[in-house]
């Protein structure tokens, strides 16, 4: 038994620790295995949880990871656990998307980004809860029941990657991988007081994630702080063959050298985010952020972009859009379950194991999206769409042209919401993304980082946004807001 205490480690810490034989591996997981079966059912942050077979699995990837050390080979992520949300494929595992459709379909293949982490020696710990195929800004959405938020189990844990933030804020596991369709990795990250980043469209491969939005979805980190962000987005980024719409970038190194100051640096804050709908707690918190980016040399100026307003009905109209496409296979025949109600014809069976198998945000979204792709309506809506995303792209890059390093915004405009306000109102759940969907329709990367308490004691989250392929920038000045403020200790929860 190692004398450290691998809970009490971050995930670059662990990695050190075990790449020098001074903490065991098998410590590590033996330690974060507990902690799971002791809290998942309450908070409900995992999917699928055998503690047993993951242990199993674990202890094949110990072996690799004691040949690398034995060969005096450091891997990057040497013993880290890290939770999967569960519409990413890993070879044999259930991958549900948090569906009933999909509860019996099991992965033939590693994602990519599963690759990478294997062979940088993570040790994959469990399949963690979404909103039933990534639809949903709560978590309440998931066939599997809602996460709880770990700062309070009256809310919400936000959506669609709930459960992995919640599983990080919850010190369940010091990383997660999750997927970001219009903010899917940020706002949870936010109501759970966790840094979360998505990457640039492209910029880490997307094969093996069950597609939403194909030209909106991309996989984003969970970490406790900016470093181990930075560790795993190093990790699985970079160029892939197995996927088309991979950038033909090497993958980074680095990210986070020599960086103490932000003189020169700046921040754009947009004019139209700071007006009606944004809670009072969450704007105080997010101008004393502020403050704390210029006194590290930043300079923020405010400006308008007007377009940005746009940004939620034509998300819903692009993003339901391609849902309706994308899900067109899941008919109980090419996959998904198939209905048992007998005498059906082909039709029939289609139309029956798609009503039993798909919840009811998910079928709403397929009947928007067939909708506004439909003969008649295609220019009306689909059409429009897609000309003032570009009109949305070119604002926002019209301010990094204008010599802005940044763009900054609260991540939400409320803390998160208690469990059920929002369920049956779709247009005050869909407002809860306001601020982060643009990142998806630009594909620029985007980040939120933990800024402070409300009233009540849950987290408020602020957004970064930097030009395409600016990770850098983001997790630079990021860290410099963490240096600013002491560390991130105390965003965690007392659970």
């Amino acid at each position: 038994m190692s004398a450290l205490e691998p809970l009490a480690l971050s995930a670059s810490q662990v990695a050190q620790e075990v790449n020098a034989g001074s903490l065991k591996a098998h410590d590590v997981a033996a330690a974060y295995a507990r902690r799971v079966e002791n809290l998942h059912r309450e908070l409900n942050t995992h999917i699928e949880w055998d503690k047993e077979a993951v242990l199993n699995e674990v202890d094949k990837q110990l072996a690799y990871i004691e040949a690398a050390r034995y060969a005096q080979k450091s891997l990057p992520l040497a013993g880290v656990p890290i939770a999967i949300k569960d519409n990413i494929m890993v070879d044999s595992q259930t991958v549900s998307c948090g569906s009933q459709l999909l509860r019996n379909h099991r992965a033939a293949y590693d994602a990519t980004v599963i690759q990478k982490l294997k062979a940088a020696g993570a040790l994959l710990f469990g399949r963690t809860n979404m909103d039933e195929f990534a639809m949903g800004s709560s978590c309440e959405n998931s066939s599997y029941g809602p996460t709880i938020n770990p700062w309070n189990r009256r809310h919400v844990a936000g959506g669609s990657s709930g459960g992995s933030a919640a599983a990080v804020a919850a010190r369940l596991t010091p990383l997660a991988l999750g997927s970001d369709t219009g903010g899917s990795v940020r706002q949870p990250a936010s109501f759970c007081g966790v840094v979360g980043l998505k990457p640039t469209y492209g910029r880490v491969s997307r094969y093996g994630l069950i597609a939403y939005g194909s030209s909106l979805d991309q996989i984003g980190t969970f970490a406790t702080s900016v470093q181990d962000t930075a560790l795993l987005y190093e990790v699985i980024a970079g160029h892939d063959p197995a996927d088309s719409t991979s950038a033909r970038i090497a993958a980074p190194q680095g990210s986070l050298a020599s960086t103490s100051s932000l003189k020169g640096k700046r921040i754009a804050i947009i004019k139209e985010f700071m007006s009606e709908g944004l809670d009072e707690d969450v704007r105080t918190h997010f101008d004393q952020a502020l403050d704390v980016y210029r006194a590290a040399g930043a300079t923020v100026e405010t400006v308008s972009l007007p377009h940005l307003l746009h940004c939620i009905p034509v998300y819903y109209i692009i993003a339901t859009a391609e849902a309706s496409s994308n899900l067109a296979r899941f008919d109980g025949i090419r996959y998904g379950v198939r209905s048992q109600k007998p005498g059906l014809s082909l039709r029939e069976l289609y139309t029956q194991s798609r009503s039993e198998g798909f919840g009811r945000e998910v079928k709403q979204r397929i009947m928007l999206g067939t909708y506004v792709l439909s003969s008649g309506y295609y220019d009306a809506y689909y059409a429009k769409a897609n000309r003032i995303r570009e009109m949305i792209r070119r604002e926002i890059q019209g301010v990094f042209e204008q010599g802005f390093d940044l763009i900054a915004s609260p991540t939400s405009p409320t803390t998160a919401f208690e469990l059920g306000q929002k369920t049956q109102d779709s247009l005050a759940m869909y407002l809860s993304d306001i601020y982060t969907l643009a990142a998806n329709l630009a594909g620029i990367p985007a980040l939120s980082q933990p800024i402070g308490l409300c009233r009540k004691g849950l987290p408020i989250g602020m957004q970064l946004m930097a030009p395409a392929f600016g990770e850098e920038t983001l997790l630079r000045s990021a860290q410099v807001y963490e240096q600013q403020i002491n560390g991130t200790e105390k965003f965690r929860p007392r659970i």
